[in-house]
């Protein structure tokens, strides 16, 4: 799982930012668009029960883009 926006960073620093997972990158984007259509339906009689059901789904939608990455 590759880091989505690593940072080289100055030489000189000892810090160095290694960047957010591709994984989470893909589960918030997936995010944005799943809880955008929770919301429109209005939230009653959807797909998740709960943020938590919410949340496992959007990591599963990661997971398939990190598997279509790889092929």
């Amino acid at each position: 799982d590759p880091p989505a926006f690593p940072q080289s960073g100055d030489p000189t620093r000892t810090f160095v930012a290694p960047g957010m997972s591709l994984r989470d990158y893909f589960a918030g984007k997936a995010l944005i668009a799943a809880a955008a259509e929770f919301y429109r339906s209005g939230g009653v009689g959807g797909t998740w029960e709960d943020y938590g059901d919410l949340a496992e789904s959007v990591y599963h939608m990661a997971d398939a883009m990190l598997k279509a990455r790889a092929k």
